[in-house]
């Protein structure tokens, strides 16, 4: 997706109310956990501590045509529900979405 920025803004508002009436949609659900939109990879430094000496180099971890513009957590009881409320945020942002579990802490 291009940035918001470059958006149409008629097109801007209409993602913005779809994306409104998502979020609703996981509130209502009780599958809302949290959210939150990131600047671009532009704006990004890379840290690497790795080594002897500490690099910070500006710009992204990696060169990409596409990335990751926000992200959602949700509680979601197994990956078949998670994916059909990612079926509806990608609809809501006209865009793919990405669905991953948050890793469990060791036992």
């Amino acid at each position: 997706m291009e940035s918001m920025q470059e958006m149409d803004p008629a097109e801007l508002e209409a993602v913005m109310a779809a994306v409104d009436a998502f979020n609703t949609a996981l509130d209502e659900a009780g599958a809302f956990v949290h959210a939150g939109g990131l600047h671009p990879p532009s704006t990004a430094v890379t840290v690497d501590a790795t080594g002897p000496e500490v690099k910070r180099t500006p710009g992204p971890f990696v060169d990409a045509t596409e990335y990751v513009g926000g992200f959602w957590i949700i509680s979601a009881p197994d990956e078949q529900a998670a994916v059909g409320w990612a079926e509806r945020c990608s609809a809501a942002l006209r865009s793919r979405i990405e669905v991953r579990a948050l890793q469990e802490a060791p036992e």
